[in-house]
């Protein structure tokens, strides 16, 4: 492979697609969800499922 050249920092085929233009202002309109949520939520998600599946099993 052929070393990138030093004028092009951080561009490639990406640029070219016109993708990085789409996604820089897509980031700005993005929903911001903390990490911390997520993990609660998906913590929250398994005691509950356990919980149905101990109490009430089919």
């Amino acid at each position: 492979m052929a070393p990138p050249k030093k004028g092009k920092k951080g561009e490639g085929f990406h640029s070219a697609a016109g993708l990085i233009r789409y996604f820089d202002a897509e980031d700005a309109k993005a929903l911001k969800i903390d990490p911390r949520a997520v993990i609660a939520f998906s913590i929250a998600t398994v005691v509950i499922v356990e919980f149905v599946r101990v109490y009430y099993p089919l």
